[in-house]
Protein backbone atom coordinates (compact mmCIF):
# COMPACT_ATOMS: atom_id res chain seq x y z
CA UNK A 1 0.00 0.00 0.00
CA UNK A 2 2.83 2.18 0.35
CA UNK A 3 5.31 3.72 -1.83
CA UNK A 4 8.71 5.84 -1.28
CA UNK A 5 9.11 9.53 -2.42
CA UNK A 6 11.98 11.13 -1.41
CA UNK A 7 12.25 9.24 2.29
CA UNK A 8 8.76 8.85 3.09
CA UNK A 9 6.35 6.51 2.36
CA UNK A 10 3.27 7.81 0.67
CA UNK A 11 0.10 5.79 0.47
CA UNK A 12 -1.49 5.43 -3.25
CA UNK A 13 -4.58 6.45 -4.17
CA UNK A 14 -5.97 3.64 -5.62
CA UNK A 15 -5.04 2.30 -2.19
CA UNK A 16 -7.19 4.44 -0.54
CA UNK A 17 -10.44 4.22 -3.27
CA UNK A 18 -9.83 0.42 -2.43
CA UNK A 19 -10.29 1.23 1.57
CA UNK A 20 -13.20 3.65 0.82
CA UNK A 21 -14.90 1.10 -1.39
CA UNK A 22 -14.27 -1.88 1.24
CA UNK A 23 -15.88 0.47 4.24
CA UNK A 24 -18.66 1.16 2.13
CA UNK A 25 -19.95 -2.24 1.06
CA UNK A 26 -18.99 -3.49 4.66
CA UNK A 27 -21.66 -0.47 6.44
CA UNK A 28 -24.82 -2.37 5.78
CA UNK A 29 -24.00 -5.58 7.46
CA UNK A 30 -22.29 -4.12 10.41
CA UNK A 31 -24.78 -1.13 11.32
CA UNK A 32 -27.68 -4.34 10.98
CA UNK A 33 -25.59 -5.85 13.44
CA UNK A 34 -25.06 -3.03 15.77
CA UNK A 35 -28.40 -2.24 15.70
CA UNK A 36 -30.04 -5.70 16.09
CA UNK A 37 -27.84 -6.94 18.36
CA UNK A 38 -29.01 -10.37 16.91
CA UNK A 39 -26.14 -13.40 17.31
CA UNK A 40 -27.06 -14.13 14.08
CA UNK A 41 -26.24 -10.51 12.35
CA UNK A 42 -23.18 -10.40 14.21
CA UNK A 43 -22.29 -13.81 12.86
CA UNK A 44 -23.29 -12.58 9.14
CA UNK A 45 -21.34 -9.00 9.35
CA UNK A 46 -17.84 -11.28 11.07
CA UNK A 47 -18.10 -13.53 7.62
CA UNK A 48 -18.85 -10.89 5.24
CA UNK A 49 -16.51 -8.32 6.39
CA UNK A 50 -13.61 -10.71 5.83
CA UNK A 51 -15.01 -11.47 2.19
CA UNK A 52 -15.76 -8.18 1.23
CA UNK A 53 -12.55 -7.13 2.16
CA UNK A 54 -10.75 -9.90 0.01
CA UNK A 55 -13.21 -9.19 -3.22
CA UNK A 56 -12.05 -5.43 -2.99
CA UNK A 57 -8.37 -6.95 -2.91
CA UNK A 58 -8.87 -8.92 -5.97
CA UNK A 59 -11.42 -6.77 -7.79
CA UNK A 60 -8.68 -5.22 -10.00
CA UNK A 61 -6.80 -7.98 -11.09
CA UNK A 62 -9.35 -10.50 -10.95
CA UNK A 63 -12.77 -8.34 -11.37
CA UNK A 64 -15.24 -11.22 -11.87
CA UNK A 65 -13.64 -13.69 -8.92
CA UNK A 66 -14.35 -10.69 -6.72
CA UNK A 67 -18.07 -10.19 -8.05
CA UNK A 68 -18.77 -13.63 -7.10
CA UNK A 69 -17.82 -13.61 -3.94
CA UNK A 70 -21.02 -10.57 -3.02
CA UNK A 71 -23.47 -13.36 -5.29
CA UNK A 72 -22.36 -16.54 -3.33
CA UNK A 73 -22.79 -14.76 -0.18
CA UNK A 74 -26.32 -13.39 -1.44
CA UNK A 75 -27.18 -16.78 -2.54
CA UNK A 76 -26.10 -18.13 1.21
CA UNK A 77 -28.36 -16.03 2.95
CA UNK A 78 -31.63 -16.28 0.41
CA UNK A 79 -31.89 -17.95 -2.39
CA UNK A 80 -34.09 -15.17 -4.11
CA UNK A 81 -31.11 -12.84 -3.42
CA UNK A 82 -34.13 -10.35 -2.36
CA UNK A 83 -35.79 -10.02 1.18
CA UNK A 84 -34.66 -9.19 4.46
CA UNK A 85 -31.38 -9.26 4.40
CA UNK A 86 -31.08 -7.33 1.05
CA UNK A 87 -28.11 -5.42 2.17
CA UNK A 88 -26.25 -7.48 -0.18
CA UNK A 89 -27.28 -5.41 -2.74
CA UNK A 90 -24.86 -2.24 -2.35
CA UNK A 91 -21.71 -5.17 -2.64
CA UNK A 92 -23.68 -6.52 -5.83
CA UNK A 93 -24.17 -3.16 -7.47
CA UNK A 94 -20.36 -1.88 -6.75
CA UNK A 95 -19.21 -5.10 -7.73
CA UNK A 96 -20.91 -5.52 -10.56
CA UNK A 97 -20.01 -2.47 -12.49
CA UNK A 98 -16.55 -2.82 -11.29
CA UNK A 99 -16.63 -5.76 -12.81
CA UNK A 100 -17.81 -4.34 -16.87
CA UNK A 101 -15.56 -1.23 -15.93
CA UNK A 102 -12.41 -3.36 -15.74
CA UNK A 103 -12.51 -6.37 -17.68
CA UNK A 104 -11.40 -6.58 -21.04
CA UNK A 105 -13.96 -8.99 -22.27
CA UNK A 106 -17.61 -9.52 -22.08
CA UNK A 107 -17.70 -13.46 -22.36
CA UNK A 108 -16.72 -14.58 -18.99
CA UNK A 109 -19.24 -12.48 -17.27
CA UNK A 110 -21.80 -13.84 -19.44
CA UNK A 111 -20.72 -17.29 -18.66
CA UNK A 112 -21.00 -16.25 -15.14
CA UNK A 113 -24.27 -14.72 -15.16
CA UNK A 114 -25.97 -17.70 -16.96
CA UNK A 115 -24.18 -20.55 -14.21
CA UNK A 116 -25.86 -18.06 -11.41
CA UNK A 117 -29.32 -18.56 -13.10
CA UNK A 118 -29.08 -21.91 -14.31
CA UNK A 119 -28.24 -22.58 -10.59
CA UNK A 120 -31.48 -20.67 -9.21
CA UNK A 121 -33.79 -23.35 -10.11
CA UNK A 122 -32.64 -26.48 -8.43
CA UNK A 123 -31.83 -24.05 -5.56
CA UNK A 124 -35.28 -23.06 -5.64
CA UNK A 125 -36.69 -26.63 -5.28
CA UNK A 126 -34.64 -28.11 -2.97
CA UNK A 127 -34.37 -24.94 -0.39
CA UNK A 128 -37.74 -23.38 -1.11
CA UNK A 129 -39.23 -26.13 -2.17
CA UNK A 130 -41.02 -23.30 -4.07
CA UNK A 131 -39.88 -22.93 -8.23
CA UNK A 132 -41.70 -19.19 -8.03
CA UNK A 133 -38.25 -18.25 -6.09
CA UNK A 134 -36.23 -18.70 -9.51
CA UNK A 135 -38.01 -15.32 -11.41
CA UNK A 136 -37.33 -13.47 -8.27
CA UNK A 137 -33.69 -14.45 -8.23
CA UNK A 138 -33.66 -14.06 -12.04
CA UNK A 139 -35.09 -10.16 -11.67
CA UNK A 140 -32.61 -9.39 -8.30
CA UNK A 141 -29.33 -10.98 -10.61
CA UNK A 142 -30.52 -8.70 -13.62
CA UNK A 143 -31.21 -5.63 -11.92
CA UNK A 144 -28.38 -5.76 -8.84
CA UNK A 145 -25.77 -7.46 -11.28
CA UNK A 146 -26.12 -7.34 -14.69
CA UNK A 147 -27.86 -3.69 -15.11
CA UNK A 148 -24.37 -2.26 -13.49
CA UNK A 149 -22.11 -4.38 -15.17
CA UNK A 150 -23.65 -2.91 -18.41
CA UNK A 151 -22.58 0.41 -17.28
CA UNK A 152 -19.28 -0.41 -16.34
CA UNK A 153 -18.98 -1.66 -19.92
CA UNK A 154 -20.21 1.52 -21.16
CA UNK A 155 -17.95 3.50 -18.97
CA UNK A 156 -15.19 1.19 -20.42
CA UNK A 157 -15.73 1.24 -23.91
CA UNK A 158 -16.44 5.81 -23.71
CA UNK A 159 -13.27 5.70 -22.18
CA UNK A 160 -11.10 3.47 -25.05
CA UNK A 161 -13.26 5.91 -27.66
CA UNK A 162 -12.13 8.72 -25.69
CA UNK A 163 -8.28 7.31 -26.01
CA UNK A 164 -8.66 6.54 -29.19
CA UNK A 165 -9.86 9.41 -30.38
CA UNK A 166 -6.69 11.54 -28.33
CA UNK A 167 -4.19 8.32 -29.90
CA UNK A 168 -5.99 9.59 -33.56
CA UNK A 169 -5.24 13.06 -32.80
CA UNK A 170 -1.67 12.39 -32.03
CA UNK A 171 -0.98 10.68 -35.22
CA UNK A 172 -2.68 12.98 -37.35
CA UNK A 173 -0.45 15.43 -35.59
CA UNK A 174 2.57 13.77 -36.72
CA UNK A 175 1.02 12.82 -40.39
CA UNK A 176 0.96 16.63 -40.73
CA UNK A 177 4.21 17.39 -39.54
CA UNK A 178 5.12 14.80 -42.09
CA UNK A 179 3.36 16.07 -44.92
CA UNK A 180 5.36 19.29 -43.93
CA UNK A 181 8.58 17.74 -44.20
CA UNK A 182 7.00 16.03 -47.73
CA UNK A 183 6.25 20.11 -49.00
CA UNK A 184 9.78 20.89 -48.02
CA UNK A 185 11.18 18.18 -50.07
CA UNK A 186 8.70 18.94 -52.89
CA UNK A 187 10.28 22.41 -53.05
CA UNK A 188 13.71 21.66 -53.02
CA UNK A 189 13.39 19.35 -56.10
CA UNK A 190 11.27 22.23 -57.71
CA UNK A 191 14.48 24.58 -57.01
CA UNK A 192 16.66 21.42 -58.56
CA UNK A 193 14.35 21.45 -61.29
CA UNK A 194 14.52 25.53 -61.82
CA UNK A 195 17.98 25.28 -61.49
CA UNK A 196 18.46 22.53 -64.00
CA UNK A 197 16.05 23.74 -66.56
CA UNK A 198 16.60 27.24 -66.50
CA UNK A 199 20.83 28.10 -65.21
CA UNK A 200 22.07 24.89 -66.36
CA UNK A 201 20.26 26.21 -69.84
CA UNK A 202 21.53 29.04 -69.60
CA UNK A 203 25.35 27.78 -68.65
CA UNK A 204 24.99 24.96 -71.47
CA UNK A 205 24.22 27.50 -74.34
CA UNK A 206 27.19 29.65 -72.59
CA UNK A 207 29.82 27.08 -73.00
CA UNK A 208 28.99 26.35 -76.55
CA UNK A 209 28.69 30.12 -77.52
CA UNK A 210 32.40 29.93 -75.89
CA UNK A 211 33.44 26.99 -77.72
CA UNK A 212 32.29 28.76 -81.00
CA UNK A 213 34.44 31.72 -80.40
CA UNK A 214 37.39 30.06 -79.28
CA UNK A 215 37.39 28.85 -82.40
CA UNK A 216 37.33 32.00 -84.35
CA UNK A 217 40.48 32.57 -86.41
CA UNK A 218 39.92 36.05 -85.52
CA UNK A 219 41.04 35.82 -81.94
CA UNK A 220 44.61 35.85 -81.09
CA UNK A 221 46.43 33.63 -78.54
CA UNK A 222 45.71 35.77 -75.84
CA UNK A 223 42.06 36.33 -76.49
CA UNK A 224 41.55 32.14 -77.44
CA UNK A 225 42.79 31.26 -74.03
CA UNK A 226 40.49 33.60 -71.98
CA UNK A 227 37.79 32.31 -73.92
CA UNK A 228 39.02 29.05 -73.20
CA UNK A 229 39.01 29.41 -69.82
CA UNK A 230 35.18 30.86 -69.61
CA UNK A 231 33.97 28.16 -71.52
CA UNK A 232 35.77 26.22 -68.93
CA UNK A 233 34.80 27.53 -66.01
CA UNK A 234 30.81 27.90 -67.41
CA UNK A 235 31.83 23.62 -67.55
CA UNK A 236 32.94 23.53 -64.33
CA UNK A 237 29.55 25.65 -63.30
CA UNK A 238 27.97 22.83 -65.10
CA UNK A 239 29.26 20.23 -62.94
CA UNK A 240 28.88 21.65 -59.58
CA UNK A 241 25.44 22.32 -60.53
CA UNK A 242 24.45 18.59 -61.24
CA UNK A 243 26.00 17.78 -58.22
CA UNK A 244 23.92 20.05 -55.90
CA UNK A 245 21.11 18.88 -58.56
CA UNK A 246 22.00 15.21 -57.22
CA UNK A 247 21.66 16.66 -53.64
CA UNK A 248 18.68 18.44 -54.05
CA UNK A 249 16.19 16.40 -56.27
CA UNK A 250 13.66 14.12 -54.43
CA UNK A 251 11.51 11.49 -55.55
CA UNK A 252 8.16 12.82 -55.29
CA UNK A 253 5.28 12.03 -57.80
CA UNK A 254 2.58 14.15 -56.17
CA UNK A 255 0.58 16.80 -57.73
CA UNK A 256 2.75 20.19 -57.24
CA UNK A 257 1.59 23.39 -58.58
CA UNK A 258 4.91 24.15 -59.79
CA UNK A 259 4.41 28.76 -60.78
CA UNK A 260 5.43 29.16 -64.52
CA UNK A 261 8.38 31.33 -65.37
CA UNK A 262 7.33 34.49 -67.30
CA UNK A 263 9.00 32.93 -70.47
CA UNK A 264 7.65 32.53 -73.79
CA UNK A 265 8.68 29.98 -76.43
CA UNK A 266 9.76 32.93 -78.54
CA UNK A 267 12.33 34.01 -76.19
CA UNK A 268 13.87 30.55 -75.76
CA UNK A 269 14.19 29.90 -79.63
CA UNK A 270 15.83 33.17 -79.96
CA UNK A 271 18.04 32.96 -76.97
CA UNK A 272 19.04 29.81 -78.28
CA UNK A 273 19.25 30.94 -81.87
CA UNK A 274 21.56 33.84 -80.33
CA UNK A 275 24.00 31.19 -78.77
CA UNK A 276 24.41 29.77 -82.35
CA UNK A 277 22.01 27.12 -82.41
CA UNK A 278 20.43 27.12 -86.05
CA UNK A 279 16.87 26.52 -85.30
CA UNK A 280 13.86 25.95 -87.66
CA UNK A 281 10.18 26.50 -86.67
CA UNK A 282 7.86 24.68 -88.63
CA UNK A 283 4.49 25.30 -88.89
CA UNK A 284 1.90 23.27 -88.05
CA UNK A 285 0.76 22.38 -91.45
CA UNK A 286 3.85 21.71 -93.19
CA UNK A 287 4.74 18.31 -93.54
CA UNK A 288 7.56 16.62 -90.80
CA UNK A 289 10.97 17.56 -91.94
CA UNK A 290 9.92 20.30 -94.42
CA UNK A 291 12.62 23.21 -94.11
CA UNK A 292 11.04 26.29 -95.64
CA UNK A 293 10.86 27.87 -92.53
CA UNK A 294 13.89 30.11 -92.57
CA UNK A 295 16.10 29.91 -89.50
CA UNK A 296 14.72 33.30 -88.23
CA UNK A 297 11.40 31.67 -87.39
CA UNK A 298 8.85 32.96 -90.32
CA UNK A 299 6.31 31.60 -88.05
CA UNK A 300 6.96 32.97 -85.03
CA UNK A 301 3.32 33.33 -83.65
CA UNK A 302 1.97 30.24 -84.48
CA UNK A 303 3.96 28.92 -81.65
CA UNK A 304 3.60 31.76 -79.65
CA UNK A 305 -0.53 31.56 -80.26
CA UNK A 306 -0.86 27.74 -79.70
CA UNK A 307 0.45 28.26 -75.64
CA UNK A 308 -1.89 30.82 -75.04
CA UNK A 309 -4.84 29.85 -72.74
CA UNK A 310 -2.90 26.62 -71.60
CA UNK A 311 -3.46 25.56 -68.28
CA UNK A 312 -0.20 26.64 -66.20
CA UNK A 313 1.10 23.10 -65.88
CA UNK A 314 0.68 22.53 -69.13
CA UNK A 315 2.44 25.72 -70.49
CA UNK A 316 5.15 25.22 -67.91
CA UNK A 317 5.64 21.79 -69.28
CA UNK A 318 5.94 22.72 -73.22
CA UNK A 319 8.37 25.45 -71.97
CA UNK A 320 10.69 23.23 -70.22
CA UNK A 321 10.17 20.40 -72.78
CA UNK A 322 11.47 22.43 -75.37
CA UNK A 323 14.43 24.12 -72.91
CA UNK A 324 15.64 20.79 -72.06
CA UNK A 325 15.64 19.37 -75.87
CA UNK A 326 17.41 22.85 -77.18
CA UNK A 327 19.90 21.93 -74.45
CA UNK A 328 20.60 18.81 -74.92
CA UNK A 329 20.86 19.35 -79.18
CA UNK A 330 23.53 22.11 -77.83
CA UNK A 331 25.12 19.82 -75.86
CA UNK A 332 25.53 16.64 -77.79
CA UNK A 333 24.99 17.85 -81.07
CA UNK A 334 26.57 20.81 -82.06
CA UNK A 335 26.18 22.65 -84.96
CA UNK A 336 23.32 20.47 -85.96
CA UNK A 337 20.07 22.16 -87.72
CA UNK A 338 17.09 21.87 -84.87
CA UNK A 339 13.28 21.43 -86.23
CA UNK A 340 10.69 22.48 -83.65
CA UNK A 341 7.14 22.13 -83.93
CA UNK A 342 3.86 22.99 -82.18
CA UNK A 343 0.59 22.19 -83.02
CA UNK A 344 -2.46 21.94 -80.91
CA UNK A 345 -5.70 19.96 -81.70
CA UNK A 346 -8.31 17.19 -80.27
CA UNK A 347 -7.57 18.77 -77.01
CA UNK A 348 -4.13 17.70 -77.15
CA UNK A 349 -0.66 20.07 -77.60
CA UNK A 350 1.98 18.48 -79.36
CA UNK A 351 5.28 19.68 -79.08
CA UNK A 352 8.18 17.77 -81.38
CA UNK A 353 12.02 18.75 -80.99
CA UNK A 354 14.23 17.00 -83.46
CA UNK A 355 17.73 17.43 -84.50
CA UNK A 356 19.77 16.41 -87.18
CA UNK A 357 22.56 13.85 -86.66
CA UNK A 358 26.04 16.11 -85.06
CA UNK A 359 28.34 17.50 -87.96
CA UNK A 360 31.00 17.14 -85.43
CA UNK A 361 32.07 15.87 -81.81
CA UNK A 362 30.76 17.81 -78.65
CA UNK A 363 33.00 20.20 -77.22
CA UNK A 364 34.93 19.23 -74.21
CA UNK A 365 34.14 19.87 -70.79
CA UNK A 366 30.77 19.85 -71.24
CA UNK A 367 28.73 17.59 -68.32
CA UNK A 368 25.87 16.20 -68.42
CA UNK A 369 23.24 15.84 -65.58
CA UNK A 370 22.07 12.96 -66.21
CA UNK A 371 18.35 13.41 -64.74
CA UNK A 372 17.05 16.03 -67.38
CA UNK A 373 14.87 13.46 -69.63
CA UNK A 374 13.75 12.17 -66.50
CA UNK A 375 13.03 14.85 -64.56
CA UNK A 376 11.03 16.15 -67.87
CA UNK A 377 9.29 13.04 -68.37
CA UNK A 378 8.03 13.39 -64.74
CA UNK A 379 7.21 16.94 -65.23
CA UNK A 380 5.05 16.29 -68.24
CA UNK A 381 3.34 13.29 -66.22
CA UNK A 382 2.87 15.73 -63.97
CA UNK A 383 0.64 17.73 -66.60
CA UNK A 384 -1.15 14.58 -67.99
CA UNK A 385 1.04 14.12 -70.78
CA UNK A 386 3.56 12.09 -72.04
CA UNK A 387 7.10 12.02 -73.50
CA UNK A 388 8.87 10.73 -75.57
CA UNK A 389 12.42 10.12 -76.75
CA UNK A 390 15.01 8.36 -78.66
CA UNK A 391 17.06 8.38 -82.19
CA UNK A 392 14.82 10.18 -84.81
CA UNK A 393 14.33 7.95 -87.99
CA UNK A 394 16.18 10.00 -90.51
CA UNK A 395 19.37 10.32 -87.84
CA UNK A 396 20.18 12.52 -85.23
CA UNK A 397 17.61 12.91 -81.83
CA UNK A 398 13.61 13.00 -81.22
CA UNK A 399 12.29 14.83 -78.67
CA UNK A 400 8.22 14.86 -78.27
CA UNK A 401 5.02 15.75 -75.64
CA UNK A 402 1.82 15.06 -75.78
CA UNK A 403 -0.09 17.09 -73.36
CA UNK A 404 -4.23 17.48 -72.47
CA UNK A 405 -5.42 21.31 -72.91
CA UNK A 406 -7.34 20.72 -70.72
CA UNK A 407 -4.78 20.59 -67.98
CA UNK A 408 -3.57 17.92 -65.22
CA UNK A 409 -6.32 18.88 -62.77
CA UNK A 410 -8.93 17.62 -65.02
CA UNK A 411 -6.71 14.59 -66.22
CA UNK A 412 -6.31 13.49 -62.61
CA UNK A 413 -10.11 13.81 -62.38
CA UNK A 414 -10.29 11.32 -65.26
CA UNK A 415 -7.85 9.33 -63.03
CA UNK A 416 -9.96 9.66 -60.10
CA UNK A 417 -13.28 9.09 -61.75
CA UNK A 418 -11.75 5.70 -63.64
CA UNK A 419 -10.84 4.46 -60.13
CA UNK A 420 -14.03 4.20 -59.25
CA UNK A 421 -15.58 3.12 -55.94
CA UNK A 422 -12.99 0.67 -55.21
CA UNK A 423 -10.37 2.84 -54.06
CA UNK A 424 -9.25 2.57 -50.13
CA UNK A 425 -10.39 3.88 -47.17
CA UNK A 426 -8.22 6.59 -44.96
CA UNK A 427 -7.46 5.13 -41.95
CA UNK A 428 -9.30 7.62 -40.17
CA UNK A 429 -12.27 6.75 -41.95
CA UNK A 430 -11.59 3.01 -41.16
CA UNK A 431 -11.11 3.72 -37.07
CA UNK A 432 -14.08 6.00 -36.94
CA UNK A 433 -16.55 3.15 -38.68
CA UNK A 434 -15.19 0.98 -36.60
CA UNK A 435 -15.94 3.21 -33.39
CA UNK A 436 -19.61 3.46 -34.70
CA UNK A 437 -20.18 -0.04 -35.02
CA UNK A 438 -18.33 -0.66 -31.74
CA UNK A 439 -20.77 1.93 -30.25
CA UNK A 440 -24.17 0.56 -31.83
CA UNK A 441 -23.26 -2.64 -30.51
CA UNK A 442 -22.66 -1.64 -26.78
CA UNK A 443 -26.17 0.09 -26.84
CA UNK A 444 -27.67 -2.92 -28.20
CA UNK A 445 -26.32 -4.94 -25.46
CA UNK A 446 -26.88 -2.75 -23.17
CA UNK A 447 -30.97 -2.39 -23.79
CA UNK A 448 -31.15 -6.16 -25.61
CA UNK A 449 -29.80 -8.20 -22.84
CA UNK A 450 -31.74 -7.14 -20.00
CA UNK A 451 -35.00 -6.90 -22.34
CA UNK A 452 -34.35 -9.81 -23.21
CA UNK A 453 -33.72 -11.93 -19.71
CA UNK A 454 -37.02 -9.70 -18.98
CA UNK A 455 -38.58 -11.40 -21.67
CA UNK A 456 -37.70 -14.84 -20.63
CA UNK A 457 -38.48 -14.23 -17.47
CA UNK A 458 -42.07 -13.85 -18.20
CA UNK A 459 -42.36 -16.52 -20.54
CA UNK A 460 -41.03 -18.64 -17.69
CA UNK A 461 -43.77 -17.74 -15.47
CA UNK A 462 -46.65 -19.48 -17.43
CA UNK A 463 -44.91 -22.99 -17.50
CA UNK A 464 -44.18 -22.45 -13.86
CA UNK A 465 -47.47 -21.61 -13.02
CA UNK A 466 -49.01 -24.77 -14.18
CA UNK A 467 -45.74 -26.35 -12.64
CA UNK A 468 -46.51 -25.42 -9.64
CA UNK A 469 -50.28 -25.80 -8.81
CA UNK A 470 -50.16 -29.44 -9.95
CA UNK A 471 -46.74 -30.18 -7.57
CA UNK A 472 -48.42 -28.18 -4.55
CA UNK A 473 -52.02 -29.87 -4.54
CA UNK A 474 -52.46 -32.04 -1.21
CA UNK A 475 -54.57 -35.14 -1.29
CA UNK A 476 -57.58 -34.12 0.94
CA UNK A 477 -57.31 -37.44 2.99
CA UNK A 478 -53.39 -36.63 4.15
CA UNK A 479 -55.14 -33.13 5.02
CA UNK A 480 -57.70 -35.00 7.23
CA UNK A 481 -54.48 -36.98 8.51
CA UNK A 482 -52.66 -33.91 9.57
CA UNK A 483 -52.95 -33.63 13.74
CA UNK A 484 -52.50 -30.22 14.78
CA UNK A 485 -49.19 -30.81 17.32
CA UNK A 486 -47.09 -33.05 15.20
CA UNK A 487 -43.50 -32.39 14.48
CA UNK A 488 -43.07 -30.30 11.20
CA UNK A 489 -40.56 -32.96 10.02
CA UNK A 490 -43.21 -35.58 10.16
CA UNK A 491 -45.88 -34.05 8.47
CA UNK A 492 -43.08 -32.91 5.91
CA UNK A 493 -42.63 -35.96 4.59
CA UNK A 494 -46.27 -36.28 3.69
CA UNK A 495 -46.75 -33.03 2.18
CA UNK A 496 -46.50 -31.79 -1.66
CA UNK A 497 -43.19 -31.40 -2.77
CA UNK A 498 -43.80 -28.06 -3.54
CA UNK A 499 -46.22 -25.24 -1.80
CA UNK A 500 -48.28 -22.84 -3.65
CA UNK A 501 -47.39 -19.59 -4.86
CA UNK A 502 -49.24 -17.14 -2.46
CA UNK A 503 -52.43 -17.63 -0.63
CA UNK A 504 -55.92 -17.10 -2.75
CA UNK A 505 -57.51 -13.97 -2.84
CA UNK A 506 -59.69 -12.98 0.47
CA UNK A 507 -57.45 -14.60 2.42
CA UNK A 508 -56.68 -13.03 5.93
CA UNK A 509 -53.65 -12.76 7.64
CA UNK A 510 -51.76 -15.61 9.53
CA UNK A 511 -51.61 -15.52 12.98
CA UNK A 512 -48.90 -13.38 14.56
CA UNK A 513 -45.32 -15.60 15.09
CA UNK A 514 -46.82 -18.50 12.72
CA UNK A 515 -45.17 -19.62 9.56
CA UNK A 516 -47.85 -20.67 7.45
CA UNK A 517 -47.62 -22.84 3.97
CA UNK A 518 -50.34 -22.87 1.09
CA UNK A 519 -51.54 -25.74 -0.83
CA UNK A 520 -53.53 -26.30 -3.74
CA UNK A 521 -56.70 -28.10 -3.04
CA UNK A 522 -58.13 -30.57 -6.27
CA UNK A 523 -61.35 -28.45 -6.10
CA UNK A 524 -59.89 -25.67 -7.73
CA UNK A 525 -57.08 -22.07 -7.17
CA UNK A 526 -60.23 -20.07 -5.38
CA UNK A 527 -59.78 -21.89 -2.09
CA UNK A 528 -56.36 -23.58 -0.23
CA UNK A 529 -55.52 -25.71 2.41
CA UNK A 530 -53.47 -23.44 5.05
CA UNK A 531 -51.05 -24.83 7.67
CA UNK A 532 -49.64 -22.74 10.56
CA UNK A 533 -46.09 -24.05 12.02
CA UNK A 534 -44.49 -22.50 14.94
CA UNK A 535 -41.40 -23.63 16.62
CA UNK A 536 -41.29 -26.66 13.79
CA UNK A 537 -45.22 -27.85 15.26
CA UNK A 538 -47.92 -28.10 13.30
CA UNK A 539 -49.97 -24.85 15.53
CA UNK A 540 -53.35 -24.66 13.07
CA UNK A 541 -54.79 -25.69 9.76
CA UNK A 542 -57.83 -24.35 7.90
CA UNK A 543 -59.52 -24.39 4.62
CA UNK A 544 -59.06 -20.31 2.92
CA UNK A 545 -60.52 -18.37 2.79
CA UNK A 546 -63.55 -19.07 4.59
CA UNK A 547 -66.79 -19.72 2.52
Amino acid sequence: MLRSTGGREVVRPSRLLDLGLWLAVCGPPVALAVDDADARQVAVAAVAVPLFGAATAMSRRWPLAALAVPVAVSLALDVQMFGPLSWTWAALVVFGYLAGHRMATARPALWFFAAVALAGLPLSALVLRDLWGWPTQLITLLLAVVVPWLLGRWRRQHAELVRTGWLLADRLEREQRAVADRARLRERARIAGDMHDSLGHDLTLLAVRAGALELDPGLDSRQQTAVRELREAAAAATERLREIIGVLRADDDEDVAVPPREESVETLVERARDSGVPIVVEHPDDPPGDHRGDHRGDHRGDHRGDIDGLPPMTALAVRRVLQEALTNAAKHAPGATVRVRLASGDGVVTLRVVNDPAPAAAPPGVASGGSGLVGLAERVRLAGGVLGAGPAPGGGFEVTAELPVTGVRAAHEQVRTAAGPGTPETTATRELHLARRRVRRRLAQAVGIPTAVLTGIFALLIPLHFVSSSFSVLDPATYEGLKVGEPRDDARSRLPAFTRDGPPDGTPAPPRGQDCVYYTMKTGPDRAYRLCFARDRLVSKAVVPTP
